[in-house]
C-alpha cells in the first residue's frame, strides 16, 4: 500500500518574542516536514514551539462580521445586539466589527443582511482573551515571525495575542 498523501489539519502552539502567544493552523501532507518548518521559524525569530494546549486557552472561537467605515453604527449595533450578537466594536479606522457566538454567526448575519447590513466579511475565527503589548525589538521580531510563518506553504491561519505598535507595522 502507498502512503496516504491527503492533506491533514494540524495545529501548533508556541510563544513568540516577548512571550506573546501564537497559534498556527496548517494543512499538510507531511507532519514531520511541517513541524520542522514551523519550529525553525519560531527559533529564528526569538520564539519557541510549545506543547499542544500551551496557549490555546488564551483564545476563544468567535463569529466575526466586519462592516466598512461609514456604516450606520448605532442602528447596526442595536440590530446586532437584538439579534443575539455578543459585542459590537468600532475600530480606529471607523470600521465596525460584530462579534457573535460561532454557532449563531449565520443566523445573525442573515438577520442583519435582511435589515440592509451586508458584511464585508463573515468568518469564524480566534480572538485573544488577553493582549500581549510588545515594544521595540520584541515587536519587530514578532512581525518577522508572523511574516515568516505566513510564507510557509502549509500554514493556513495564524492567531496571536501580540499587540504591535502602529509605527512598527508602518515600517513593514
Amino acid at each position: 500500500m502507498g502512503l496516504d498523501r491527503s492533506r491533514q489539519p494540524v495545529r501548533y502552539e508556541g510563544y513568540g518574542p516577548g512571550g506573546a502567544a501564537v497559534v498556527v493552523e496548517c494543512l499538510t501532507d507531511n507532519r514531520n516536514r511541517t513541524v520542522a518548518d514551523v519550529r525553525s521559524v519560531f527559533l529564528r525569530n526569538g520564539g519557541r514551539l510549545g506543547a499542544a494546549g500551551a496557549v490555546a486557552y488564551l483564545f476563544k472561537e468567535v463569529g466575526l462580521m466586519t462592516y466598512p467605515p461609514g456604516v450606520d453604527e448605532l442602528r447596526l449595533e442595536a440590530l446586532a445586539l437584538e439579534a443575539g450578537a455578543e459585542d459590537v466594536e468600532r475600530q480606529v479606522d471607523g470600521a465596525v466589527e460584530v462579534v457573535t457566538d460561532p454557532r449563531e454567526l449565520e443566523s445573525i448575519r442573515a438577520r442583519l443582511q435582511d435589515a440592509g447590513f451586508t458584511p464585508e466579511e463573515a468568518v469564524v475565527t480566534q480572538r485573544a482573551a488577553i493582549d500581549a503589548p510588545l515594544e521595540g525589538a520584541a515587536a519587530h521580531a514578532m512581525v518577522s515571525l508572523i511574516d515568516s510563518l505566513e510564507n510557509l506553504d502549509d500554514v493556513q491561519s495564524i492567531f496571536s495575542n501580540a499587540q504591535v505598535p502602529d509605527e512598527v507595522l508602518a515600517r513593514v
